[in-house]
């Protein structure tokens, strides 16, 4: 038995579709499952991750775990998998964890969750992917009122991931002792611009779209209605003073998966009707 955390959301769902292509059984995390649209084999569990008590009910018999990043309680949370038996565990991290700052509050999360994974002594693995190719669904609001969107970060590449391929990693290691104590930094297989993406979708909507970068000052005031100061912070620490990096290409993915990533095309086109 394998559980997924985050069944409803861009890694922890494509966890889920994967493991059942598969034909392992799974038992997905949901907060409410009446409103939860799993696939057919995937057994919901209701629970909560900010209630590491909430999980007992459902590890029972469960071989491995895929667990989410920063809830308040991660020491918990994996002493929780320990007691009821559980050998592995697959913690999603971020790019910019293993650098050490603590003054980040986004990387000091990542690492925080790491910790409690090394410390719990079950075998772990870690994925640090760059950024999602699904982040793209932000901009629908604007593309369903018009033809241009304005974002922030408008002169940042980077390598960004399909989740599809973040949880193929995932369950190659939820299923297999071989990638036990491996740190796995994942990317996609080339570096865009904002609007390089926008471009692609607008061929496969055959729509002239075009990408407006917001200024710093537009930038942070959306951050910070955003979001806490600490995260602006962190954004900020990033992509203006430059910490992180997610613009290299790294081979991890076909080293893993036998195959390469798949490309900002082609996760535009499987995906299409999500912009229509």
């Amino acid at each position: 038995m394998y559980f997924a955390a985050g069944a409803t959301g861009n890694v922890g769902g494509a966890v889920v579709q994967a493991l059942v292509e598969r034909g392992l059984p799974v038992r997905a995390l949901v907060r409410d499952a009446s409103r939860a649209a799993l696939p057919e084999g995937a057994v919901p569990a209701v629970a909560d991750l900010d209630d590491p008590d909430s999980l007992a009910p459902w590890l029972e018999g469960v071989e491995a775990v895929f667990m989410l990043p920063g809830y308040p309680d991660m020491p918990g949370l994996y002493a929780r998998l320990r007691d009821a038996g559980v050998k592995r565990v697959v913690q999603l991290s971020g790019s910019s964890a293993g650098t050490g700052d603590a003054s980040n509050a986004v990387t000091a999360m990542m690492e925080g969750s790491e910790a409690a994974a090394k410390d719990s002594g079950l075998a772990w693995t870690f994925l640090r992917p760059s950024a999602f190719m699904t982040n793209t669904l932000r901009w629908l609001p604007e593309l369903q009122a018009g033809d241009v969107v304005r974002a922030p970060w408008g002169d940042i590449p980077v390598a960004c991931i399909d989740a599809a391929d973040i949880a193929a990693v995932a369950v190659e290691a939820m299923t297999d002792d071989a990638h036990a104590g491996a740190v796995y930094r994942l990317t996609g297989p080339r570096a865009m611009l904002p609007a390089e993406q926008l471009e692609i979708i607008g061929r496969v909507l055959n729509r002239p779209l075009r990408f407006e970068g917001l200024t710093l000052e537009e930038t942070r005031a959306q951050l910070e209605a955003t979001m806490p100061e600490k995260y602006v912070h962190a954004f900020w620490d990033f992509y203006v003073d430059g910490s992180l990096d997610e613009s290299v290409v790294l081979p991890t993915v076909e080293a893993v998966l036998g195959r390469p990533p798949r490309t900002f095309e082609q996760w535009a086109e499987a995906h299409a009707e999500d912009f229509r």
